[in-house]
């Protein structure tokens, strides 16, 4: 017979709070960013600054799910973080081994040195908060 599980414990509180004001903090840098470059400068290198526009859409939605706290949110916030991880690892190292794919940076070129590295972090404690709040038997 299966032991019950305990329920999930919230995202959005402790710690959770600080990860989710980072989030938006990162959406708002990197969709302001993006904004601008796809508006003034956008036949310089579409693809560098599409990609900043989807790492904010990502940042965004990683910060809903994380919020919102059930099992949805919970899903939704796992998906936008490993895709985060995923992406940045891969657009870091085509950045630094190829720079002509890249003209101008973008929120992940170089595993995002031009944030701190703090864009390759952060996905890696998303996850790790995730996994901290899982269910936990009882």
């Amino acid at each position: 017979m299966a032991e019950p599980q305990a329920p999930e414990r919230a995202t959005n509180r402790g710690p959770g709070r600080l990860l989710i004001a980072v989030y938006i903090l990162f959406a708002i840098a990197a969709t302001s960013r993006a904004g601008l470059q796809i508006a003034t400068r956008f036949d310089e290198a579409p693809v560098a600054y599409l990609l900043s526009a989807l790492a904010a859409l990502i940042y965004i939605v990683a910060a809903v799910g994380l919020a919102r706290a059930g099992h949805a949110g919970r899903r939704v916030a796992l998906a936008c973080c490993s895709v985060e991880l995923v992406g940045v690892v891969a657009v870091g190292v085509l950045s630094l081994a190829d720079r002509e794919l890249f003209p101008d940076e973008t929120v992940w070129s170089g595993f995002g040195s031009g944030y701190g590295y703090v864009p390759l972090v952060l996905p890696i404690l998303g996850l790790a908060w995730l996994w901290r709040t899982r269910h936990t038997a009882t």
